[in-house]
């Protein structure tokens, strides 16, 4: 019997990492106002440490994580121009083969974003994801990354600050619109290899909506629906906010208050050991801790 015929037979699972995806390289925010997010991105405990070479676009960085900070009109020209609140405008992900990814992405149907590289600068294969965000496709982020090439280090200051708590990625909240949770969980398993969880797994202290893990185990994506109990309902779909791990979240909010960082408590959502939610800065801007 072919191998082939025995797969089918038993369901064994051909590659359960098709993209060879290592995770989320980087969050890009844009915005008109970078030095008010700038700002509030140092509470978190992120530090500005390079800027593009030519376009106005920051890079902070804790531990392994990487936020970008894209002020630049001319960059967004073809899109939505920045606006004063910041939003998620895209997501990096951590592939094998970038131009492998890219292209497997179209094949299953995801629309390419044309790019608009300029001189020195480097061409990062993206599919257009949720809202007019976008999905990056990287391969260079071992001992030569993206950032060598497209930024210039601040002088003196260390490229590598230390992770505050430990923190990690742990996901991103996307909100979607009604009766749409079948169509974003087959984009994101079809085109990346990603899993819904069981209704039953819940992380945090918002655990609506559904669950979908990454094929390296690495981050999920949790889909949220319109609340039908909302006299408006909000149908704008959209990458809503980053949530970051931390082994201990009640060590993590005592030092973020500290710093001057404010946490939501109210009868319904308050912080626990499990999770915490700060308030919403700049109209637009919140972070989600999650027990490791």
């Amino acid at each position: 019997m072919s191998d082939t015929a025995k797969n089918a037979r038993e369901a064994i699972p051909d590659n359960l990492n098709p993209l060879g995806m290592e995770g989320i390289e980087f969050i890009e925010y844009s915005t008109s106002k970078p030095q008010a997010l700038g700002q509030v991105l140092e509470k978190m405990g992120f530090k500005p440490i390079a800027r593009h070479r030519s376009r106005e676009v920051t890079l902070y960085r804790q531990g392994d994580i990487n936020i970008i900070i894209n002020a630049h009109d001319a960059a967004l020209s073809h899109r939505s121009r920045p606006t004063e609140t910041p939003v998620i405008a895209a997501i990096a992900l951590r592939v094998r083969d970038a131009t492998a990814a890219y292209h497997r992405a179209l094949d299953l149907g995801a629309w390419a974003v044309p790019t608009h590289v300029e001189v020195m600068e480097l061409n990062i294969p993206a599919v257009h994801g949720v809202g007019a965000s976008r999905i990056y496709f990287v391969d260079r982020y071992k001992e030569f990354s993206i950032y060598d090439v497209d930024f210039i280090p601040y002088p003196t200051v260390d490229q590598r600050p230390i992770a505050l708590h430990g923190v990690n990625i742990f996901g991103v909240v996307q909100y979607i619109g009604n009766d749409r949770q079948e169509d974003w969980s087959e984009f994101y398993c079809s085109l990346f290899g990603f899993e819904v969880l069981p209704s039953e797994t819940k992380f945090g202290i918002l655990p609506k909506g559904t669950i979908l893990r990454s094929p390296c185990h690495r981050f999920f994506i949790q889909l949220i629906e319109p609340d039908p109990g909302l006299l408006s309902v909000d149908e704008d779909e959209r990458l809503q906010r980053l949530a970051l791990s931390t082994p201990s979240v009640f060590e993590a909010v005592k030092d973020y208050r500290s710093k001057g960082v404010e946490f939501i408590e109210s009868p319904t959502v308050h912080t626990e050991d499990k999770g915490a939610l700060t308030r919403t800065w700049l109209g637009g801007v919140s972070f989600e801790l999650v027990k490791r």
